[in-house]
């Protein structure tokens, strides 16, 4: 039963997933957030989640971009502050969120946020200059999922391949992200994973390095035998404990000033 009366909650939660992910990739999170009290969302982004990577074929960041901000718009009816999780490209999806509403975003939990990859296509890797010749040549890009421990949600965390076009405009996305991070000064939570086969586990540090936020306010925990789905994969539960910890803080921090 809907609520029958107005009052927003204090806190609300946006969870936006990865490049070519599905929402099994995050789903682990769904249920101990909702358990904290407060509306948590966790929108499909455009041409994810289809029976075949096709959908994604023609589709540009900005559709991502548009699709994370409007579900921020939904919830923000709902919480007066958000608090947004991103996985790898929904870390940076977060970032730029954080840049546009600095009113209504509480804080940010970057999981693997995808700043530089491994492909040496990648914006930052030595042969990034080449990526839109290659995606004239070649059609689509294999992708593969590669877990450290077993698979024991059976989750099928992303297509097992993406259009090249749309590779390249997420490269766009990466170079615009990474021009945003000294406007982000919200507090930030980074989770990285020292085994990475996707997004290089620098780009922690390049984005902890990065932003505004004040040092007391930002840190990094680090994942040591997880692969790139870190929700997916044999520390799943510690990444998930350290997030509901974080966001049970800024609960309470917000309750004590509330009571002061």
């Amino acid at each position: 039963m809907p609520e029958q009366n107005n009052v927003r909650n204090s806190f609300g939660v946006l969870i936006l997933h990865g490049f070519t992910a599905t929402l099994d990739s995050v789903k682990a999170l769904f249920a101990p957030l909702t358990e904290l009290g407060i509306p948590v969302r966790m929108p499909l982004l455009a041409g994810h989640g289809a029976s075949s990577p096709e959908a994604l074929r023609g589709v540009r960041w900005d559709a991502w971009m548009s699709d994370a901000d409007q579900a921020l718009q939904k919830l923000s009816i709902e919480a007066e502050r958000i608090i947004v999780i991103g996985h790898s490209m929904g870390a940076l999806l977060s970032l730029n969120l954080a840049v546009r509403y600095q009113d209504k975003i509480d804080s940010l939990i970057l999981a693997a946020p995808a700043i530089k990859l491994v492909s040496v296509l990648a914006p930052g890797r030595p042969m990034h200059v080449v990526a839109p010749l290659v995606s004239k040549i070649i059609r689509n890009w294999e992708l593969k999922t590669l877990f450290s421990g077993a698979n024991s949600l059976n989750a099928l965390p992303h297509y097992t391949w993406v259009p090249t076009d749309t590779a390249i405009s997420f490269f766009k996305l990466i170079k615009y992200s990474r021009s945003l991070l000294g406007r982000v000064a919200v507090p930030v939570l980074i989770l990285h994973c020292r085994r990475e086969s996707t997004v290089l586990p620098e780009s922690a540090t390049i984005v902890y390095n990065s932003i505004a936020t004040e040092p007391s306010a930002k840190s990094i925990v680090w994942l040591e035998y997880s692969g790139h789905q870190i929700f997916c994969d044999c520390e799943r539960e510690k990444a998930i404990q350290t997030i509901i910890d974080y966001v049970s803080s800024r609960i309470s921090a917000d309750s004590k000033k509330l009571l002061e």
